[in-house]
């Protein structure tokens, strides 16, 4: 396995097994990991205070009444992208917010209710913060993929649930 600065074999297998189910017991990853779960425990809670690990329930919008998803392009006048992603970090209709290179200085992910609040969102919200010259939308029509394992090499001999969001299946 790649050497990452500041997390050893062990960090990595805990990380990539959360990835795969964020509520699995301590005491049963310990059992497969062959550890006790008072050392999962204790190095979870370490990479979540290290802000290396963050575990949350994540839910589809679209089957919670948000029937609009859009990524929008902003460019930002000189200087201002940092600050225009802190304001943008700080709605609640976003949902990802990155500094970017290219066409666009931020691209956002928006998630709203219908047209209406859309609408609302790109003209009253994002066209309103200091530094923001421009924006493009990308409504989403489809997901191909959406997936939060990312970043670990899959640890062989893992157990894995099939029925986790971005597990691959064999088809």
């Amino acid at each position: 396995m790649d050497a990452t600065p500041g997390l050893d074999d062990l960090d990595l297998k805990i990380v990539a097994a959360l990835q795969i189910d964020g509520r699995r017991s301590f005491s049963n990853l310990g059992e497969e990991l062959g550890v006790p779960a008072s050392s999962i425990r204790y190095r979870a809670k370490r990479l979540q205070d290290e802000g290396i690990l963050q575990v949350v329930g994540i839910a589809n919008p679209l089957a919670i009444g948000f029937d609009l998803l859009a990524i929008v392009g902003v460019r930002t006048s000189p200087g201002t992208a940092r600050d225009v992603c802190a304001a943008l970090s700080a709605m609640h209709e976003s949902s990802y917010v990155v500094m970017t290179s290219g066409r666009f200085d931020v691209l956002v992910e928006v998630i709203a209710r219908d047209i209406a609040d859309m609408t609302d969102v790109l003209q009253n919200k994002i066209g309103s913060v200091p530094g923001v010259l421009s924006t493009e939308s990308f409504f989403v029509l489809e997901v191909a993929k959406l997936a939060y394992g990312w970043g670990v090499p899959a640890i062989e001999g893992l157990a894995a649930d099939s029925s986790a969001p971005g597990t691959p299946t064999a088809d």
